[in-house]
Parts: C-alpha cells; structure tokens; sequence
C-alpha cells in the first residue's frame, strides 16, 4: 500500500521532466541548429529578460523538492496531505517559467509557430550577388609597382603569411558581428580564383593557435574573464625551426603577407600594448579588465594596436627580404600605420580589404587574377603616425573628479572626452594644416582621402557648368585611356574664403561625388554633378556674422574643384559670391532644407574646452590639442547634468495639465491612419482609443520589437539588430552578411548604397521584420574608435551622402530605419558611464550630425536610435535640444525614438526619455517604476507622445501588412494553462477531502 501511494506522484514528476527533457532538447535543436540560430550571448540576454519567472519557477521547484523530503518524517494523513503538494509545486513552476518566457520572448516563440523561417532563393542570391560587388568595389589599391597586379598568368601558386589569413576578419564584433561558417574565407576566396595556396603554411598557423582571441568584452569566448586583443603570430624563430620559409619558397616565389585588425562593440582600440591590466591613459582603470598581448615579446607600450606588432614586424622583414613578389593585404575597417610598405622593393603591391563581409573574399581573388579591376578609394586618411594627430591625446580615459552628486554616488563614475579638434577632423585637418603651413603634408600624410589606384588610367575634365548663383551644375567628361575596362569616381570639392578670425573653415571640403559605369578602353562618359549653394554655408555657431548663430554663406571666391583625392587636384572652376548670405530669419531667411530655421541649439556642448582655431596659421595648436588639465564640472555642468539620479517631475509639469482622453471606442485602426500627415486630427482620436496600459507597454517594451494593440490592429512586430545587414534574433533565414560600412564607402557608389537599403528592405519582409537598427552613422574620429567598422568615414558629407542613400532604399521597402547612434558616439571606452562630449555647435552640426540629418531630408528616416553617451552633461536619448528641436523642428523628423540597450546605466533615464523626445525603450526586462508617477497626467501626456512617434512610423511601414489576429499557440497555451489549473485545483480539493477524511 505504501509503494502505491508513491505511484501517482511519481508517475507526474516522472512524466513533467520527461516533457521538459524533450522541450528542452527540442528548443537546443532550434536555437543551435535550427529555426532560431541563437548564439550563447542572445540566450543569455534572455535569461536574464526571464530572470523573474525563472527565479520564481526556481523557489517554486526548491520547494517541490522541500515538500518530498519532509513528507518522508510525517506521519500520517499529514505526510499524504504534503506529499501531493510535491508534484503540485513542480507543475506550478514549469507554468510560470513557460508562461513568463512566452510572454516576455513573445517574437522568439510567435517566430517557430509562425513558420517565419527564412528567406526566399531568389532573395538570397540578389543579396549575395549585390554583396559582392560592394565588395569588388570596395576594395582598395594602395601599391601597384611594375604593374605586379593583376598576378601574370603563369602564377598559380600564392604563399600566403601572416597568421590572421586562417582567421580573417570580416565584420566586427556586437551588433555588427557575423559567423565564420557563413562566410567565403581568404583561402576560399583565392582558391576559387584557380589558385593554389601553401597549405602547410596554413596547417602551421592552425598548429600554432586555432581560434581568435577577441578584444571586445561584449563578445568573449565562454570563460574567458577578459578582453584579449592579442595579435596571434608565431615568433620568427617558431618559423625557421619548422623549415617554413624554405618550404614555401619551393612552393613559390609569390608571397601574400595579410595583416588583420578587429574592431568591436563595447571596447576601443588599444593604442598602447602594456603588460597585461596594466593602466595606460586610454583605457584607465578599464585595464585591468584587458590583454593587452599575451606574446610577451610583443609587449611594446610605444607601439598601438594599429602597427605591425613585434613579431609582425619580423616576419615581414624576412618575407619581404626572401620572396621576390610580395603583395600585402591589410584587412582592418580601422587605418594602420603603413609606412613600413615603402621599407621594401619586394613589396610590389598592396589592397586594402575592410571587412568584407559574406561572400568578400571571393571578390579579392577576382581582382588578384584580374577579373575585376579595383576602383575603392580610401575613406579616411593614412597617416606615417596615428599618435600625431590632433585627436590623439583627446581620446581615451578622462574621468572627472567631483560627479558623485549628480550620478547617484562614487560607483557611478562620469567620464569625459573632448573633440578639441573642431571642424578639423581627418583630411580636413591634414590639408588646412598644409595649407597653413603646420605641416609637412608629404611626411605626415601617406594615403589621402579619396585616394585609390587603379590597372588602368583615366582622363577627366570638367567640361561645362550650369551656375544660376543658386546651384551649380557639373559635366565632367571621363574618358578610360588605358588599356583595361575599369570605372572611375570623380570627387568634387570645394575651397572657400577664409578670414582670419573668422568662422572656422577648412580649405578642401567634399562636396558631391559620382562614379562611371564600366568603361572599356577608349570609351567616355560623361557624369552630371550637381549641388546648391547653400551646401557650401558654415554654420556659425560663435555668432560672428548672425545673432543667434545660423548657416552662413560668406562673399568671397569658392573654388569648385574636380580631384583624384583630398591632396590632388585635376581640374577646377571659380566662383564669386557678391556679399553675405545669412540664412536666419533677420537676413535670407532658412536654408531650402529646413523645415525651421537652424539657429544655436547646442551651444551648451562647448563647455570650458580650448578648441583648435585656423586663427593666426593654427597658433593654438599646442594648448588646444594638449591632453586635459581640468578634470572637474563646473557648477553650470552640474546643475545642467542630466542622469536618472537627477530627474525632478517638478521641472516638467505644467500648471494645471489635464489628463488625455484613454480607452475611448473611435472604431480606428492604425491602418486607416496610414499616409495621413503626423498633425492629421484623425492621431488624435485614435491615441484617444489606447489606455495608460497599452502606452505604458507600447514605450517601456520597446527592445527588439513592438507590442501587439489589437485594440488599434497593430500585430507584434519584431526589429532585427546588424548594421551590415538582418541579423533576426528569431530566425534561421537571417540576411546576407554584407560587407562593412567601410567597404560600402569605399565603393565611392551612392548607387550601391542605395541598392544595399532596397535589398535589406525586401530581405526584411520576408523575415517579417519591420524595424532595423542600422545603420551605423557615426564619424571616426579617431582611428582607434572599436566600432568603426560600423560606421563610414571619417567625412560627414561622405558619410551623408551613403547614409541617406541607404537609408532611402530600405525605407522605401516599408522598414523602419533606426538610424544610429545619435549622436557624436564615436568612443566605445566609457560609453556605459555617461562619456560626457564635448564639442563646438560648429563641429556638431557640419561633421556629426551630417549623415542623421541627410538621413531625414533625403532618406525619409522614421526611426532613430539614440547613443549612450552624454552631449555635454545631457545623455543623447534625454536631449530635448537634440530630439526635438534639432532633430524634428528643424529637420523635420517625424517617427520613432529609441534608446541604445537599456541596462541600468545610471545616465539612461526613462522618465526624462519619454519626456525629451524619445518614444521607446530598448529594454530586456520591463518594471512598473520605468516611469514615475504612472497615474499623473505629465506621465500619460508623455506617454500619448511617444505612443504617436512610435505608432506613426508603424502606419507607414510593413507592419500594415501583419496579421493582428492572435496567433493559435496563444490559444492553445491559454487552453493548456485552464486545463492544469482545473487539475491542481481538483489535485487539492480531494487532497485535502483526503486528509479531513483520515483525520478523523
């Protein structure tokens, strides 16, 4: 009789864990094999969305576990009565961890019962196709003496050195990351192109160290306690005694040396190699957290990340020294120092591959056989030394010294970096400095902006322009005078008049670009050019010419000029403008772009800070460039400085605000709303229909996707991360890998850029993803920034131009464009602690928010995605200056907001979000105190606002296109839920029967 009382319980326990087993092995299968393919960092960011659940589903077993333990000391009818409460407790804690991670990871579970598992072939082979020729043009020729490529026909054999050539880089790490599996590798790439490659050499490297080593602490490998930014590389004596160089010379006198260097999210680029956690300037304190090399002999604090290494260096010495024909691939997004190229006649050749993404390599091969004749330009400027800039000692780890009051205590440190460079970023700085005499151009700079070789030659001309004093219009004939099809960019700049004293200007500034189609030998094209003005105008942010500050075009001569790069010009027309056009509304009124007149909004982003002046040929240059002396907020800082810890609700209430309408019945649905104008009173009374609820969620549980308000028609939408392509959470049929942002600029092809945002855009839908946070638009101000691989150049006005043309076309196929990271995110050390940044209204405005602001005007952006940094003391995504009245007054902006991942950190603050400008938040884990005061009118005004962003970059999106009905699995788990309640509840009823029974 006893065994048989055991029957029952066991028989359930029995039968739970086997059903758990199976789901468990099921959901493995699907998110490492399968429909889902999670790495361990997503399952890990939803476990601790699930955290709550599952540590209640965990008390809940512990105490299942309690309960068949001391039922064993009871006697009876207790032990009976306790002993059914066993599997009773189990069952309750599978339901709460189901239905919590149901309800929570609503797109994971909705993306494997709806089926949403990939996209189609003829999708995926368009992607790929487009994919590789952004690489093929995007490719860069440094080097081609005696025309050593393309390689003659009679080599067929490559010795390829360098051991990141078994482990090249194709992307970056964190959002921007992407598989090895997935991709073509060099090897591939060359083998493809019919040449064989030294596979001892490669099984050499393979002995020596088989995996990478990544330096980002958001993407380490499992156990890994730090950051490893170790470039592997066998020491040159490992070499000689494996007889490597004998061997490989009799397998060829042709030698590859490739070169790689990674970028990633969350952690810059070291430009010191210390003992490992040894503090050093850049990374401060962060450095204990650091690798910096674990090859001892590579450990050089006078040498950057960005040089060859120790050992590097030797093994080029002795490869450019034994073999006859070498060319030099260097695989990094970031600029090296590359001065050791010119050390050896041997080194005939040299490319530039940034990340190439999927199918990248593939283009490589093409080119070294000559199938493809490269036509990539640089994008950022290759300097002899990247510790002589103007940036280099204004940027790293600066932490001020009197924070704790305005960030919730000493933990909760505030750092700081200031863009004392001014306008004076890249080659704007190398060719002013020139100009002015600072510099020795030709000892300082090796490789301009804009520079690229070619197999063949070209001739151009600017042959006619249009100039009606408004705009200005450009032929320029190109005529291919070599003898190899290949195509050419022509690159207009422009010269202005500068006043000594005067508004800060630099004297070669992009203007437009535009590219031929393939030219045979002989054949001519010629491209039409055209731009305004207006384009040509300074802003004023120091108030010289205007009041308030505005755009200015001064009189004087600008110079428009045709150029190969920044440095070189080829043909030039002039024109004069008669007197000063100020673009405010006491002068001429606002530019043709603006929605409103741009006047002086972020002037506070100056601070205290010395800024670098062309004034007198740069005469403060020493002082302004000079690392910081002054590590402490000023008075006017602290009182302005914004963080979770300073919110006030007193600063935004407004008298006696009434409470919105909620939960009225107006028969709308969001589709009806959908090509309506943002001010259509029809917003009104449909953000009349949501309850406080519903805009709560809508807000609060923005990360990754958007809620579903049947009450309105809105299915659940989900978002997709990667700024080089879908990277779907949720589903195996993410899209393509395509080449870095790097790459796609280097194509010098506003037309491909164009076409990457239409193909994204038609990949989304079929992923039935309707949000995309990319792409990556920030400026690389430093070369040394991890996460400029994400992002374009170093040039607002390139980076515009890519950026609003990607932009458009994926906005064009109904996705929601989360343009990121607004703004002036160009350091990833201490972007968690508030990174206070400083800069001239100027600066901001010409070079950083360039590419956002195109984005808008000619993109028609509906959604940004605002950075974790601060703009002076105000976190980005809390800036009202930024968010409303640059980003939407004047610019015109009308959509969603959202934050970077929400995490705690002590700046990020929903309250002041919702209130400035934001409309979601990119949570993993929602909590009623978001936001304060959920019953107050303040609260649900800013609430309804956000609801209105959010919801009008939905109506105008694919969401349109989604089922809203709730989906079967829904049903059916609410179904399953009433089933094993009614059992627990009829599983205790006649327990306890039972036990009154006995008891008596």
């Amino acid at each position: 009789m006893k065994k048989e009382k055991w029957i029952k319980p066991t028989i359930i326990i029995v039968v739970v864990l086997a059903l758990l087993i199976s789901a468990g092995i099921w959901f493995y299968d699907l998110a490492f094999g399968g429909t889902l393919k999670l790495t361990v960092t997503d399952v890990t960011d939803a476990l601790n969305a699930c955290k709550v659940p599952l540590i209640i589903a965990g008390v809940l077993t512990i105490i299942a576990v309690i309960l068949a333990l001391i039922s064993f000391k009871l006697k009876k009818p207790l032990k009976n009565l306790v002993r059914v409460q066993s599997p009773v407790a189990l069952l309750l804690a599978v339901m709460v961890a189901i239905n919590g991670f149901c309800n929570i990871e609503y797109s994971v579970v909705n993306s494997v019962f709806s089926g949403s598992v990939g996209m189609s072939e003829e999708t995926y082979d368009a992607s790929k196709k487009l994919a590789l020729q952004i690489a093929e043009e995007g490719i860069v020729l440094l080097k081609n003496e005696e025309k050593a490529l393309p390689l003659s026909s009679d080599i067929s054999k490559i010795n390829v050195f360098g051991w990141s050539s078994i482990h090249p880089i194709y992307g970056g790490t964190g959002s921007g990351a992407m598989s090895e599996e997935q991709c073509i590798s060099l090897i591939q790439g060359l083998e493809n192109a019919g040449y064989e490659v030294n596979s001892k050499l490669q099984d050499f490297y393979h002995d020596f160290r088989d995996e990478r080593p990544h330096g980002s602490l958001l993407l380490r490998e499992i156990g890994q306690t730090k950051g490893d930014w170790t470039v592997p590389e066998p020491t040159i004596e490992e070499y000689e005694e494996a007889g490597i160089f004998e061997q490989a010379k009799e397998f060829s006198d042709t030698a590859m040396i490739f070169i790689a260097r990674s970028g990633g999210e969350a952690g810059d680029l070291p430009m010191n190699i210390t003992a490992s956690g040894e503090e050093n300037r850049q990374f401060g304190k962060l450095a204990e957290s650091y690798d910096f090399t674990v090859q001892e002999d590579d450990i050089d604090p006078q040498k950057s990340y960005l040089e060859l290494s120790n050992r590097e260096e030797k093994m080029v010495d002795k490869v450019a020294k034994e073999f006859e024909n070498v060319i030099v691939v260097i695989n990094s997004s970031n600029t090296m120092e590359l001065g050791w190229l010119e050390k050896y006649d041997n080194i005939k050749a040299a490319l530039v591959v940034s990340g190439p993404g999927e199918v990248g390599f593939q283009a490589l091969g093409k080119i070294l056989k000559g199938d493809v004749n490269p036509s990539g330009h640089l994008t950022d400027t290759y300097v002899y030394d990247l510790y002589n800039t103007p940036v280099s000692k204004n940027y790293g780890s600066f932490m001020y010294d009197n924070y704790a009051k305005v960030t919730g205590g000493e933990k909760n440190i505030s750092m700081f970096v200031n863009y004392v460079e001014g306008i004076y970023v890249g080659y704007k700085f190398y060719e002013t400095a020139a100009k002015e005499g600072l510099i020795n151009y030709e000892k300082t700079v090796q490789y301009p902006f804009g520079y690229g070789l070619s197999y063949t030659e070209f001739e151009s001309e600017i042959a006619k322009v249009e100039d009606n004093g408004e705009k200005i219009s450009l032929q320029v004939n190109v005529k291919n005078i070599g003898d190899t099809a290949g195509k050419y960019t022509a690159e207009i700049y422009y010269t202005p008049p500068y006043y000594n004293g005067g508004i800060e200007k630099a004297s070669m500034n992009l203007m437009q670009f535009a590219k031929t189609k393939l030219l045979e030998p002989g054949e001519e094209q010629t491209l039409q050019i055209e731009f305004l003005y207006e384009d040509m105008a300074s802003y004023d942010s120091s108030c010289i010419k205007s009041e308030e500050g505005a755009y200015v075009l001064e009189e004087g001569e600008y110079e428009i000029s045709l150029c190969s790069d920044s440095h070189t010009v080829l043909d030039s027309y002039k024109t004069t403008v008669d007197r000063d056009i100020i673009y405010d509304e006491s002068n001429d009124g606002k530019r043709s772009s603006d929605k409103k007149t741009a006047v002086n909004q972020l002037k506070f982003a100056e601070g205290d800070v010395e800024y670098l002046s062309r004034t007198d040929q740069f005469s403060n240059y020493e002082t302004a460039t000079a690392a910081p002396k002054d590590f402490s907020l000023s008075e006017e800082a602290l009182a302005d400085y914004r963080s979770a810890y300073t919110f006030d609700m007193a600063n935004f209430q407004q008298g006696d605000e009434q409470m919105p309408v909620t939960g009225a019945d107006n028969n709308l649905k969001l589709k009806d709303l959908q090509g309506l104008d943002y001010e259509d009173e029809k917003w009104e009374k449909l953000l009349d229909q949501l309850t406080a609820e519903e805009m709560f969620n809508l807000a609060a549980n923005g990360g990754y996707h958007t809620i579903a308000l049947e009450s309105i028609g809105l299915a659940n939408t989900e978002d997709a991360d990667g700024p080089t392509g879908i990277h779907s959470n949720y589903n195996e049929g993410a899209g393509i890998n395509y080449p870095s942002a790097v790459m796609l600029a280097n194509t010098w092809n506003q037309e491909l850029a164009k076409q990457k945002g239409e193909r994204i855009g038609k990949e989304a839908k079929e992923l039935g993803i309707t949000g995309w946070y990319g792409p990556g638009m920030n400026i690389h101000r430093s070369a040394f920034s991890g996460r400029n691989f994400e992002y374009y150049s170093e040039d607002g006005t390139l980076s515009a131009l890519m950026a609003g043309n990607e932009v458009g076309g994926a906005t064009e196929q109904g996705l929601i464009v989360y343009m990121k990271h607004f703004a002036l995110n160009d350091q990833e050390n201490h972007r968690e602690k508030g990174l206070c940044t400083w800069s001239t209204e100027q600066a901001i405005r010409e070079i950083y928010l360039k590419p956002f602001e195109e984005s808008v005007k000619a993109g028609k952006a509906t959604g940004t995605m605002t950075s974790m940094n601060s703009i002076g003391t105000q976190w980005t995504g809390c800036s009202d200056a930024l968010l409303m009245n640059v980003l939407r007054d004047e610019w015109g902006f009308q959509g969603s907001v959202i934050t970077d991942a929400y995490m705690g950190m002590y700046q990020m603050s929903a309250d002041y979000a919702i209130r400035t400008g934001g409309t979601k938040i990119l949570a993993f884990s929602v909590t009623d105190d978001f936001f304060s005061e959920l019953d107050s009118a303040n609260t649900v005004n800013a609430l309804r606002n956000a609801a209105h962003g959010t919801l009008y970059a939905l109506a105008n999106s694919n969401a349109m296109a989604k089922d809203v009905s709730t989906p079967i699995w829904v049903f059916c788990l609410i179904g399953v839920d009433i089933l094993l309640a009614a059992w627990v509840v009829y599983e205790e009823i006649m327990a306890i029967k039972k036990y009154k029974k006995s008891d008596k």
